[in-house]
């Protein structure tokens, strides 16, 4: 079952964010003005800067210094604080997570657009891609898809393989992103699926996690595919679109 186009709406002036609520955010980090880039880049800290300078293309440099800019500008709403006063953590495998507080968030940028996944008391993972032609994407399903999910996408018509593996890809790396364990070692041992007569279904073949999980597929922008997963059966999403003028 193909997603349903999501509506993002402007932010509330006051976030309020219950338990049961997720919320999403996107913004297209190439239509942020030479202005609001200036303010997002002043406040990111010390090895966020060098970890920008070290992009090749000024392009991508561009486009990290926004993403993170916005996070620490999503994040200082929610906390009552300045985007630069915004401290970060690294799990074993790298996932960012707040230095202290209990709200849960994960990034997912692909080309110029990032999104944002926002959750209090539980894990959150998102991912996005951009959906451009891939040569050898059998060659990657076969790879890091399991058994059954590489028989699915064989299965369908060739003209629909390219949009089913972006599909399959998203959802698996959204919720190995909440799990936050490596993507590279655990693709195989997740199972997404999407058969059109049915909902989508996530499962896992191996006992990495004893909790319920919840995963919805977005779609932020043509030519994208994303996708939600949460830690918990039940869940409200309000999607946000960020602006300029919001938290800098």
């Amino acid at each position: 079952m193909q997603s349903v186009q999501q509506l993002w709406l402007p932010p509330p002036a006051v976030l309020v964010l219950p338990p049961v609520q997720i919320h999403v955010w996107k913004v297209e980090l190439d239509k942020i003005s030479a202005i609001c880039w200036q303010q997002l880049a002043k406040t990111l800290s010390e090895d966020e800067q060098i970890r920008a300078e070290k992009f090749y293309f000024e392009r991508d440099r561009r486009r990290f210094v926004a993403a993170r800019g916005v996070l620490r500008s999503i994040l200082g709403s929610y906390l009552g604080i300045r985007p630069n006063q915004v401290k970060f953590s690294y799990g074993s495998y790298g996932k960012p997570q707040l230095a202290t507080g209990e709200i849960y968030f994960n990034v997912s940028h692909s080309e110029e657009l990032a999104l944002y996944a926002i959750a209090l008391h539980r894990q959150v993972g998102i991912d996005v891609e951009f959906q451009r032609p891939i040569s050898d994407a059998e060659k990657l399903a076969q790879r890091f898809f399991s058994a059954s999910e590489f028989a699915e996408l064989s299965a369908l018509p060739a003209e629909e393989r390219q949009v089913a593996f972006f599909r399959y890809w998203t959802c698996k790396e959204a919720y190995l992103k909440a799990l936050g364990t490596g993507l590279s070692q655990s693709l195989q041992t997740t199972n997404i699926s999407l058969l059109a007569d049915k909902p989508v279904l996530l499962r896992t073949s191996s006992a990495i996690t004893d909790s319920d999980w919840f995963l919805e597929e977005l779609t932020p922008a043509f030519n994208y595919a994303a996708a939600l997963v949460v830690e918990g059966s039940q869940c409200l999403i309000g999607y946000w679109h960020w602006s300029e003028n919001f938290n800098l």
